[in-house]
């Protein structure tokens, strides 16, 4: 499902407004910057319902250069099983993470994310994937563009606990998925990394079989 027209206009023309007060100081064109701002602003709420001011003044705090906005969510896995949270805000699951802070790696923002979320410390192995947030089927309401970042993770302390924005931590199995989070995941971006992860395992299993099939066989005379 692709993003209404609506919204992507709306969204870039408050990129184009926010990049040209950040750079130019003419009077004129601030003034015109400004409105079109307001009519980004408009165009939203009119397409979503929100509170026109509230949208203005969210665009107001956003200053310098229109980048995407940064989120990062970690997947853990004990015994094939992935590590998921359910959201306090929906009651939906979804991968522990949030944006992405300043003064923070992306990779320092998932394992303090994961912690915060679900009780365990993480070390973040690599990066397996970035995606646009749009381009993957995700129907958003946000102002901003989103990049998705996602972490391998492996879990190195910590017990189970929910924080006031999960009230469950659980593991589920690549086929039993639970309901998602809408806007947080899809089951096609789990899935992967579920899918990933069981390969990776099944790599390592057929590379100890060789080596002590290797081992184990009789030398030359």
């Amino acid at each position: 499902m692709s993003e209404p027209t609506w919204l992507m206009i709306a969204r870039e023309l408050q990129a184009i407004a926010q990049t040209g007060l950040a750079y130019t100081d003419n009077g004129f064109d601030r003034e015109r910057y400004e409105r079109v701002r307001e009519l980004a602003a408009s165009l939203m709420a009119e397409g979503s319902g929100a509170d026109r001011e509230k949208i203005l003044e969210l665009f107001r705090q956003d200053l310098g250069y229109a980048t995407p906005k940064i989120d990062v969510r970690g997947a853990a896995f004990v015994d094939g099983r992935i590590l998921m949270v359910r959201e306090v805000s929906d009651g939906l699951w979804t991968l522990p993470g949030g944006w992405a802070d300043v003064n923070q790696s992306a990779a320092e923002c998932v394992v303090r994310e994961f912690e915060e979320e679900s009780g365990f410390t993480v070390s973040a192995l690599k990066l397996a994937a970035i995606w646009d947030y749009r381009k993957q089927g995700h129907v958003s309401r946000h102002p901003a563009s989103i990049y998705k970042m996602f972490f391998i993770c492996r879990i190195t302390g910590g017990t189970a606990r929910p924080s006031n924005e999960t009230s469950e931590v659980s593991f589920f199995a690549r086929g039993a998925l639970p309901p998602l989070s809408p806007g947080r995941g899809r089951r096609e971006e789990v899935r992967e990394r579920s899918q990933r992860e069981q390969r990776r395992r099944q790599a390592r299993t057929d590379l100890r079989e060789i080596r002590t099939s290797a081992r184990s066989r009789p030398k030359d005379c």
